[in-house]
């Protein structure tokens, strides 16, 4: 028989803008192990019990590098029997965490893990690891490696996306997430203190209150330059019918650059009740894919796809769903995908347009958000799926129990 994986909590720190934020001066380390910590003071967790902690971070380098799940559980004073891991895939690698700890659970052959992720994006910037993917001429040439602002260019020109829908979507981000700030829907929001008991944060310092069309329209196109260096060129050489790439991303209809950390709960239900944690949901499939490396951001909709099928279900099934706000056409391409007229049930408090997308964190993140959503409107089953750079896409299906 197989062990079925649930999620007792789900906790995320607020996310901090890069440029003076509130989260600059704390190291990744001291982030993730203050959220360890209330995690476990808020079950008052016997750590002895964990069997491990599985961290995702896409600049593993610098502050982020050796291994943080380890050493951040060995700072937050977690008993010294806790292991630790840190994985990486890219900008899934917080959902791929929980996915991988919910397998694990699944096998029968760990009881409860504790996975997440971490980017301190103001601390460690994206490109730090210097990876191959994009610095190595020769395999990303072979490769047909471009900018992720270009894929979503490219997905918009193809789709017909204009400036005008990709604003629309990032008002309405915007507008959501400052209403559900107001109402205090993020209960999975652990506020950050320094040393010294000080607050530093207890909101998404992102969120733009006053945000509106005409301030989203007058952004100049965050990936036209890159584009006309070459990189349009390469594109259109993949995709031969696409005369022109239209450069409509901004920095006001793609996600933020933010600090973050987030932590996931996953174990059995014979071990829930041995030390007392009462599920919230169930993880009823996990999934990934590969897709075209070139328009890079298409993931969503197969590996959603993928996930219905596992677990059996249509996507008529799902009560809300939680797309990560990469860019804006990536939600418009996965809403067209998955034959979907309307926003209704989809970041229905906004996303990472509005509130930032700290890489590895992000999935797990969005997972809490999910949960604590369907547990205020008493729905049932929940989608949280994000593209993932180097043509990828990652989706998780749970239901309340």
């Amino acid at each position: 028989m197989i062990n079925q994986a649930y999620i007792f909590d789900s906790i995320r720190t607020p996310r901090g803008k890069r440029k003076n934020g509130a989260l600059n001066e704390i190291t990744p380390t001291d982030l993730l192990s203050k959220l360890m910590l209330s995690l476990s003071e808020k079950h008052n967790l016997d750590t002895s019990q964990i069997d491990d902690v599985i961290i995702g971070c896409v600049m593993p380098v610098g502050d982020q590098g050796a291994n943080l799940g380890k050493t951040a559980a060995q700072y937050a004073g977690w008993d010294i029997d806790v292991p630790g891991m840190q994985i990486n895939r890219c900008c899934g690698s917080g959902l791929e965490a929980v996915n991988i700890a919910a397998m694990k659970v699944r096998s029968g052959w760990e009881e409860l893990i504790i996975a997440g992720g971490i980017e301190s994006m103001s601390r460690v910037p994206m490109g730090s690891d210097l990876g191959s993917m994009a610095f190595e001429p020769k395999v990303s040439l072979n490769n047909n490696y471009v900018p992720q602002g270009i894929g979503a260019d490219l997905i918009a020109s193809i789709d017909g996306y204009a400036r005008k829908d990709l604003d629309e979507l990032a008002l309405q981000s915007q507008k959501r997430a400052f209403d559900a700030y107001k109402k205090k829907k993020f209960k999975s929001m652990i506020p950050i203190f320094d040393q010294n008991g000080i607050l530093l944060l207890d909101r998404d310092e992102h969120i733009r209150k006053d945000c509106s069309l005409q301030d989203l329209s007058s952004l100049s196109p965050a990936f036209e330059k890159m584009g006309h260096s070459g990189f349009d060129a390469l594109a259109k050489e993949k995709y031969p019918d696409v005369e022109y790439i239209d450069h409509v991303h901004t920095a006001g209809n793609s996600s933020g650059i933010v600090d973050g950390a987030s932590l996931t709960m996953v174990g059995s239900e014979l071990t829930g009740e041995k030390i007392g944690l009462k599920p919230r949901a169930v993880i009823r499939s996990v999934a990934t894919c590969s897709t075209d490396p070139t328009i890079m951001l298409t993931g969503p909709a197969p590996a959603t796809l993928k996930a219905l099928k596992i677990a059996k279900m249509k996507i008529s099934d799902i009560d809300l769903i939680e797309v990560n706000e990469a860019f804006a056409a990536v939600v418009l391409r996965f809403m067209n995908e998955m034959k979907l007229n309307s926003l209704d049930k989809i970041n229905v408090n906004g996303g990472s347009i509005a509130m930032g997308h700290p890489l590895g964190a992000t999935g797990s993140i969005l997972l809490g958000t999910l949960l604590d959503e369907l547990e205020s409107r008493d729905k049932a089953v929940g989608l949280v799926t994000l593209c993932v750079a180097g043509g990828m896409g990652i989706a998780t299906i749970i239901e309340r129990i």
